[in-house]
């Protein structure tokens, strides 16, 4: 068993626990972040402004919410000073008028090192227990952002020991940032670290919250929909297409947490996507949970995205292999993805580790064109391009 395996197991173990999550993160049922609806003490009130139907996100103890915070961490976020080489900002590979995604099959680091990966939607963050596409143990953005801050393979934001200092400095250095951060931890002799770095970025993005689409105003009686967005609906929710089997909830995905949640779940899929040669396997360093576990059962395993602004959030799947939602359909209608040539190839209808949620549909074409006019509807085209989450550095 290799180290890294073995360090996989020991850190799934505790946070795998599902109550042990909650509790670590100062969550789930009558906890002071979960009574406080988002109030805070220190760097001014927050109140959540939440869409119909939407629980309370749940907030770390540690971190509670304020405005000042996740002021800071909207600046932070699009400030390039914050990587190593001061070439690249997180927003370099989370757009909002891509739902914060970057339009790529995967990103690019501040060196010009590529992901293996495609970049994930942020919109509902604060509502995602798992916050990468096959990391079990990653349950806590707090913890996640030191992957992309920190991470040496791939290099996202190139920050290292070398470095580290040299960055913070160029933070501490601006009147800008020595007011940002005193606002937002008020007390603290030295406001300017990493740590707070990483609670003012991880503030920003719970406060994405996404829930006004047309699919939401349909609900709420304000909107209509064409017949194919109505019977795409029906299809989508019922036992023919069985999408919501795996995207269902206010937040179309299988996993939330809310600061009322007492217990979750945090499932992985295999879709078929690959079935390289027939042997049941994903193309390397691309094989899902395996890639941790170690374990054939997981291959070619990674979760479920919410299917909320899906359709700006092209190309699709965890390697952004799959260029349009129509090429989507097809592959779930088809029960997988048949790849006929190139170093890839082989019937991912056939794999052996596939989820058995995945089989043929027996989908017409116009229910397949129903069924993507209906994911459309998801769109939230207010929250792609709301000031409170744009640029601020850019002139309105």
């Amino acid at each position: 068993m290799s180290v890294r395996h073995r360090q996989f197991l020991r850190t799934l173990s505790v946070a795998g626990a599902l109550l042990g999550v909650l509790a670590l993160t100062g969550c789930g049922g009558g906890s002071d972040a979960a009574a406080s609806g988002g109030v805070t003490q220190d760097g001014g009130a927050w109140t959540w402004a939440l869409p119909a139907g939407f629980p309370t996100p749940a907030v770390p103890a540690s971190n509670p919410m304020s405005t000042s915070k996740v002021d800071l961490g909207r600046h932070l976020f699009y400030d390039k000073r914050l990587s190593g080489n001061g070439q690249q900002a997180c927003a370099g590979c989370h757009l909002p008028d891509k739902a914060f995604t970057d339009g790529a099959a995967v990103s690019r680091g501040s060196t010009g090192e590529f992901t293996a990966r495609n970049a994930q939607p942020l919109g509902n963050v604060a509502y995602n227990p798992l916050l990468t596409w096959a990391n079990p143990s990653l349950l806590v953005l707090e913890r996640q952002m030191e992957v992309p801050l920190f991470g040496e393979n791939p290099i996202e934001m190139g920050i290292n020991e070398g470095n580290k200092a040299a960055v913070l400095q160029r933070l501490a250095g601006t009147a800008l940032y020595k007011d940002k951060f005193a606002a937002a931890f008020p007390g603290e002799a030295d406001p300017v670290s990493w740590l707070n770095v990483i609670k003012a970025i991880a503030a920003f993005q719970r406060s994405l919250i996404s829930g006004n689409s047309r699919y939401d105003q349909k609900n709420a009686g304000t909107a209509v929909f064409t017949p194919s967005e109505q019977r795409g609906r029906e299809l989508f929710f019922g036992d023919k297409a069985r999408c919501s089997r795996c995207h269902n909830g206010f937040n179309f995905n299988d996993q939330a947490v809310h600061a009322d949640t007492a217990a979750f779940s945090t499932p992985f899929h295999n879709i078929g996507l690959y079935n390289v040669g027939g042997t049941g396997a994903y193309p390397e360093p691309n094989r899902g949970v395996m890639e941790l576990s170690g374990l054939f059962r997981d291959m070619g395993s990674f979760r479920a995205p919410s299917l909320r602004n899906v359709a700006v959030t092209a190309p699709y799947m965890h390697d952004g292999s799959v260029a349009t939602l129509e090429e989507v359909v097809e592959i779930f209608a088809e029960g997988g993805r048949n790849v006929t040539t190139g170093p890839y190839a082989g019937d991912g209808r056939l794999n052996p580790y596939k989820s058995p949620l995945i089989s043929p549909l027996g989908l017409t074409a116009q229910d397949k064109a129903d069924l993507v006019a209906f994911l459309k509807t998801l769109t939230d085209t207010g929250f792609l391009s709301d000031p409170r989450h744009a640029d601020p550095f850019k002139a309105p």
